[in-house]
C-alpha cells in the first residue's frame, strides 16, 4: 500500500477526531485551527530548563563551538546547492522527503515507519535545543510543545521576541545555531552506533549469503517481474554472491539491455530503462540488499529470532543519522527563515549598517530560495 493513503487515512482520523473532542482538547492545552493542531505543556518547558540549568557554561562553550561548525556547513551546504545547477535538470539537487511516499526526482526513499521516528527526532532535539539555550542566554521561553500541520508533526519553541531583540548579537548567534548543532551531534552519535551494529555486531552474528531484493521503486523495469524479497543468485550469467560480484554485475550494464536475472524462485528477462542519475548507466530499480544467514552458534543461544532485531537497530539509526544530517544541513542555508538566514544577517549586522545588509540578505533568500523551488518542482515534470 502506498504510503500516501496511510497519510490520508490518519489525516481524515485525526482531524474528525480532534473537531470532535475540540473542547476537551482544549482544557488539556491544544490549540486546533485548521490546518494546525498544537499542544502546549510546561513538562517540556520544565524539562528543558532543567536541561539548561545542568551546566550552562558547558552549553555556552560547547555552541561557540557549534557557530563556528555552523558558518562552515553554510559555506559547504550553499556551495553545494548553487554548484549543483549545472546538472539540476538531470538530477535535482533539492527533493521533498516525506517517509513512506516515493517523491519524484527523489533518489532517496524514507521508509515509513522507521522515517517517522528518525523525523521525530529531528524536531524534537533541534527545537528543544533552541529552548535550552534562549534560557541559558536569560531569555524567556513562553511555550515549548508538539504541533501537527495537516499531517506532519513537528515541534515548536516561542522564545520571548522582544527580549531576542534586545539580546547580544552573540547571545543571538548561540540560540539560532542550537538546533542544527544538536541534529548534526546526534548525527553523529547515531553513525557511531551504525559502524558499531554493521562492524562488530552483524558480523559476528550473521553469515553474507547473497543479495536480496529489498525495495522495488515503483513503475520501473523490475517492478513488473521481481518481488522484494527475492534473492539475487546471477545477472546475465554472472555469479551473485555477495555484495561486491553485485555491484560487477551491475556496473556495466546499458539501457535498453536485454538481462536475465536468476533468483532462488527462478529466472525472469528484464529489459533496463536509463538511470535517473546517469542516463549512460542501466537502470532496474531495484534496491538491494546484503542477505544474511544467522551464525548457527549464535541461534543456539539466543534463538532463531531475537538476533534479527540488530537489523531494525541499525536501520533505525542510519535514518536517525541521515535525517538529522540531512535536515540539520539544509537549515543552515543563509535563506531566511532558516536558522543560517539569521545567523547570515547577525553576522552581517556586526560590521555593516541595516539598510545594507538587508537587501544583501533578503536577495540572498530569494535566490536560494528559487533554486529549492525549482528543483523541487522539477522533479515533479
Amino acid at each position: 500500500m502506498n504510503g500516501i493513503y496511510y497519510y490520508l487515512i490518519a489525516f481524515i482520523v485525526i482531524w474528525i477526531l480532534a473537531f470532535g473532542l475540540k473542547n476537551k482538547l482544549t482544557n488539556h492545552g491544544f490549540e486546533i485551527q485548521f490546518p494546525l493542531i498544537m499542544w502546549r505543556t510546561e513538562k517540556f518547558k520544565n524539562f528543558i530548563k532543567r536541561m539548561a540549568n545542568l551546566s550552562p557554561k558547558f552549553w555556552k562553550w560547547f555552541m561557540n563551538i557549534g557557530i563556528v561548525i555552523s558558518y562552515i556547513a553554510m559555506i559547504y551546504i550553499t556551495w553545494t546547492l548553487v554548484s549543483s545547477l549545472s546538472s539540476m535538470l538531470e538530477t535535482p539537487s533539492v527533493s521533498l522527503v516525506i517517509p513512506g511516499v516515493e517523491m519524484p526526482g527523489s533518489s532517496i526513499y524514507v521508509p515509513l515507519g522507521y522515517g517517522l521516528i528518525a523525523l521525530a527526532t529531528v524536531l524534537i532535539v533541534h527545537e528543544f535545543s533552541h529552548g535550552i539555550l534562549a534560557i541559558v542566554e536569560k531569555i524567556n521561553v513562553k511555550s515549548v510543545g508538539l504541533m501537527l500541520f495537516a499531517i506532519l508533526p513537528g515541534a515548536f519553541m516561542e522564545p520571548d521576541e522582544e527580549e531576542m531583540k534586545e539580546a547580544k548579537k552573540s547571545s543571538k548567534l548561540r540560540i539560532y545555531a542550537a538546533g542544527s548543532m544538536a541534529n548534526i551531534t546526534l548525527a553523529v552519535m547515531a553513525l557511531l552506533i551504525v559502524s558499531a551494529v554493521g562492524s562488530y555486531v552483524i558480523p559476528s552474528t550473521f553469515e553474507e549469503d547473497g543479495i536480496e531484493v529489498d525495495r522495488l521503486v515503483g513503475d520501473s523495469p523490475a517492478s513488473k517481474v521481481l518481488k522484494e524479497g527475492m534473492i539475487i543468485e546471477s545477472i546475465d550469467n554472472h555469479k551473485v554472491h555477495d555484495s561486491n560480484s553485485y555491484v560487477n554485475a551491475v556496473n556495466n550494464l546499458k539501457p535498453g539491455q536485454n538481462i536475465t536475472i536468476g533468483t532462488n524462485d527462478g529466472d525472469y528477462s528484464i529489459i533496463l530503462d536509463k538511470n535517473p542519475n546517469n542516463e549512460s548507466k542501466g537502470y532496474m530499480g531495484i534496491q538491494a540488499a546484503k542477505h544474511y544467514e544467522l551464525n548457527g552458534g549464535v541461534a543456539s543461544i539466543y534463538g532463531d529470532t531475537l538476533p534479527w532485531i540488530w537489523f531494525g537497530v541499525l536501520e533505525l539509526f542510519q535514518w536517525i543519522c541521515i535525517l538529522n544530517l540531512g535536515i540539520g544541513l539544509f537549515n543552515l542555508l543563509p535563506l531566511k527563515p532558516l536558522d543560517g538566514g539569521h545567523m547570515f544577517e547577525t553576522l552581517l549586522s556586526y560590521k555593516l549598517p541595516k539598510y545594507f545588509y538587508k537587501p544583501i540578505v533578503n536577495s540572498l533568500s530569494l535566490i536560494l530560495g528559487m533554486i529549492i523551488i525549482f528543483s523541487i518542482v522539477y522533479g515533479f515534470l
